[in-house]
């Protein structure tokens, strides 16, 4: 008999206040190593402050978080990504001025030589290091659109939406991450635009069989389709864990998300 594989991400007893605002109220949660976790929940559950504790933005207010079996609760945004934990934003952090590549190598910093001796004076090893990471970066743009592939130099801002997320998922996964956390993927895009990127990450979990992601996202369509399992919230604590079709049939996440009373 096979056994699921062990959590990559375990939160125990998780909380964040905000003053007198309970935003998680001890929430325990797994993210098992490989699956595409979604997770849900009406506005204000608690989803996305979540992903800004488990990241580091926010400090916990008690509780505890580990990470592949080690204990990151109070690292620093950077310790996390340093882990293994990239992630996107709902609301875009793409710098619109600058070029595909310069925006995708932003979330590789920690694999870049940035020393100055090594940036002025070894000027070939610079090239090299400058070369095979524009590949890279190229490859993986392929993987969700080939003829972006071949506009790495053009600024960001001249890219509809669904391009500009591709962008973002891209620089999140340049630094080979073990978790991505996608917060709202498809906000301001199409239903057509949505179901395209869906496919992108589809195709990216496919290609990276180590990586686990955990999508927050409105869309139910979404969820069904690619999520293994899902974990809904409200008002900060979960109600309700399972497959799609588990949680969709729970009353409480009827009444709590679905609009049935």
């Amino acid at each position: 008999m096979n056994r699921p594989p062990p959590p990559l991400l375990v939160a125990s007893d998780l909380s964040k206040l905000f003053g007198g605002v309970v935003a998680l109220d001890t929430l325990n949660l797994e993210v098992r190593a490989n699956d595409i976790l979604g997770l849900i929940g009406p506005n204000g559950s608690g989803k996305t402050t979540f992903f800004n504790v488990v990241t580091g933005i926010y400090p916990a207010t008690s509780g505890r978080v580990t990470f592949d079996g080690a204990e990151i609760t109070g690292f620093s945004t950077q310790a996390v990504y340093r882990s293994g934990i990239s992630r996107t934003f709902q609301r875009s952090r793409l710098s619109l001025p600058l070029s595909v590549f310069d925006n995708i190598m932003v979330g590789n910093h920690k694999r870049l030589n940035q020393g100055l001796w090594f940036n002025l004076v070894r000027r070939g090893a610079f090239r090299e290091e400058f070369e095979a990471n524009f590949e890279e970066a190229r490859t993986l743009i392929r993987v969700f659109d080939a003829p972006l592939a071949e506009r790495m130099f053009e600024a960001v801002a001249g890219f509809p939406m669904i391009d500009r997320r591709r962008i973002e998922i891209c620089r999140a996964l340049i630094s080979h991450p073990k978790l991505l956390l996608l917060d709202e993927p498809s906000a301001g895009m199409t239903h057509d635009e949505t179901s395209a990127l869906m496919d992108d990450i589809l195709e990216v979990k496919a290609r990276f069989k180590d990586l686990t992601i955990v999508i927050v996202e409105h869309e139910m369509g979404v969820i069904e389709r690619i999520t293994n399992r899902c974990v809904v919230l409200n008002f900060g604590q979960k109600i309700c864990e399972g497959t799609y079709q588990e949680v969709s049939r729970d009353r409480q996440v009827q009444e709590a998300y679905l609009g049935i009373e």
